[in-house]
């Protein structure tokens, strides 16, 4: 699989909004937005990896 880097820039009120966000959204708000199951997990993966970012970061919300 290919794989792609993202440098990105925010606001820490954003940072900590985004991550808020990604903690709280779920599996029926992914699936609901993609065309099947496989991009669904697809989606997830990507979310973890931002959830990921952000908590290098020092945004990884309890």
């Amino acid at each position: 699989m290919k794989t792609i880097t993202l440098t990105i820039e925010l606001a820490d009120q954003h940072a900590a909004a985004l991550a808020q966000f990604v903690k709280r959204v779920g599996w029926r708000e992914m699936r609901d937005n993609a065309v099947d199951e496989e991009e669904t997990y697809q989606i997830r993966d990507g979310i973890l990896a931002v959830q990921r970012g952000l908590a290098e970061a020092g945004h990884a919300p309890r």
